[in-house]
């Protein structure tokens, strides 16, 4: 069995028990650790670094924003440094809701990141080799920056249907290496799979708001539904955005049912040209602790 790589974020009072965790998901055999921009991502995998030993893992995603490129370039190096270069740095631009709330105003994505990353390895000659650094990425331009400054590019909420054709961006050759392909795929496990789509459907609903995912969606193949939704949000409909989000796209841009239907569903994200799955816990019956243990459970 192809096992996935698991999301993983602390949040206060649980933090010690996230570390606990995260020195299961290693002893489990899961192929990565990553973890989200909520909390202190870059802090958690400094924990990570120190009760793991084997496992891969990183961030997914430290907005670039929220800090000096080069205060992360040396924390970035302390990490790569005392996990003999597991550590992988994902970074990216973030949503325009998280600018708004946190007063940034933002450039152009693009162009930030490259000037990031170059500052990040000018600072490199004074804190030490950096590690390997994978960008956030949803559409063709940045599949191609990673490519061309990154040495890995990782996706949320990517479509299964059309993976493939964001791959193909990817020269062979450079898939055939180290480079990280990666996804953060939303998962429930629940026999009852209408419940397990209803909750997958509120962790979408935010972003089916974000104007650059519907433009992404369109491109896979879901114009109309991302055209219902656009004029459910005109309409300030909340309960209609909901009833637009229809199961074949669902269940292209997340995982849930059963745990054999979510193992099949893994299966399938590899075929596609994933190379690292990385599950998003959640869950019908309780928190994010809870949800991780059904995905031990479905991948025992």
């Amino acid at each position: 069995m192809n096992m996935p790589a698991i999301s993983l974020a602390a949040v206060r009072g649980r933090r010690q028990q996230t570390l606990d965790v995260a020195a299961e998901i290693e002893r489990r055999g899961f192929t990565g650790i990553y973890c989200p921009s909520m909390g202190d991502c870059v802090a958690l995998c400094q924990g990570i670094a120190s009760v793991t030993n084997e496992i891969i893992f990183g961030t997914s995603v430290q907005p670039i924003y929220f800090r000096n490129a080069e205060d992360l370039a040396a924390t970035a190096a302390f990490i790569h440094e005392i996990s003999d270069g597991r550590f992988r740095l994902g970074i990216g631009v973030t949503h325009g809701p998280v600018h708004q709330r946190l007063g940034i105003t933002p450039g152009k994505p693009l162009a930030d990141i490259r000037e990031y990353v170059s500052a990040m390895q000018q600072a490199s000659e004074t804190h030490g080799e950096l590690p390997p650094i994978v960008l956030a990425t949803l559409r063709r331009k940045m599949v191609e920056l990673s490519v061309e400054i990154g040495a890995g590019a990782v996706w949320a909420n990517a479509s299964r249907n059309d993976f493939n054709n964001s791959v193909a961006d990817i020269p062979q050759n450079v898939q055939d290496g180290d480079f990280l392909v990666g996804n953060m795929i939303p998962t429930v496990i629940d026999p009852d799979r209408d419940a397990g789509a209803a909750r997958n459907r509120k962790t979408l609903q935010g972003y089916v708001a974000l104007p650059n995912y519907r433009n992404y969606w369109k491109q896979a193949g879901y114009v109309e539904e991302m055209e219902s939704i656009e004029a459910a949000i005109a309409d300030g409909d909340r309960d209609r955005v909901l009833s637009c989000m229809t199961d074949e796209w669902l269940s292209n841009a997340t995982l849930y049912g059963s745990a054999d239907q979510v193992r099949e569903g893994v299966e399938e994200w590899f075929d596609q040209g994933c190379k690292t799955p990385i599950l998003v816990p959640s869950s019908t019956s309780g928190g994010q602790m809870h949800a991780i243990q059904e995905i031990f459970d479905c991948f025992a």
